[in-house]
């Protein structure tokens, strides 16, 4: 009869400790991150990396370390895929990421990565192709938030702000026969520059480049 009580005692105590345990298992689960996606850091704010911009370099090649070069004068390092000597003169391109914090007002603040070396050509011509298929001109409609004028020792400025396809607001400042064409409308017509992740062509992020109107 006492071994049928304590057998019984245990079986409350791991049933309240498995009870606990889903709790705390459903309302705290860990959190997850990506490199290129939305990664929520608060209830308050949220930050995102994106594919920022690239250039085309021309470069010398410095040190050979096992199957990878030194481009000079930087001596930043890449893989020798094509075999260069050291002294052979290439083109790289080079990729930069930026990060977005967003706070709870909406405010966003971009903060640039350092430039990183991503593959090396032996033309021009042909590291400008890849430029072109990772860096496009587009034009398209945008959602305009509103226009504003402000007024300083009676010199005035006007701005116009609109949302990019990010989600993110921009402000440009306009000419005062802008600001009164912009008034009544709701959308605008604007190039946009899109700028391809190299390693996901789908991530992207788009670039205000001028006004078509």
């Amino acid at each position: 009869m006492r071994n049928k009580r304590i057998l019984g005692f245990l079986l409350i105590a791991v049933g309240i400790i498995l009870v606990i345990w889903l709790i705390g298992h459903t309302f705290g689960g860990g959190k997850k991150s990506s490199v290129f996606g939305g990664n929520s850091t608060s209830s308050s704010s949220s930050k995102n990396v994106v594919p920022w911009d690239y250039r085309i370099e021309e470069k010398t090649v410095g040190d050979l370390i096992n199957g990878d070069m030194t481009l000079l004068p930087d001596n930043q390092l890449l893989a020798n895929d094509d075999n260069y000597a050291t002294g052979d003169k290439v083109w790289t391109m080079s990729y930069m990421n930026a990060e977005m914090k967003t706070d709870s007002a909406g405010r966003t603040d971009v903060v640039l990565s350092a430039w990183t070396p991503i593959k090396s050509y032996k033309s021009k011509a042909l590291a400008d192709t890849d430029l072109g298929s990772l860096k496009e001109l587009v034009e398209t409609d945008v959602d305009l938030v509103g226009v504003y004028k402000t007024e300083d020792k009676g010199k005035f400025r006007q701005f116009a702000v609109i949302t990019l396809p990010s989600g993110n607001d921009m402000k440009q400042p306009i000419s005062e026969e802008r600001y009164t064409n912009f008034k009544s409308k709701k959308k605008v017509k604007v190039t946009l520059e899109t700028v391809h992740n190299y390693e996901n062509y789908d991530d992207t992020m788009a670039k205000f480049r001028g006004w078509k109107e």
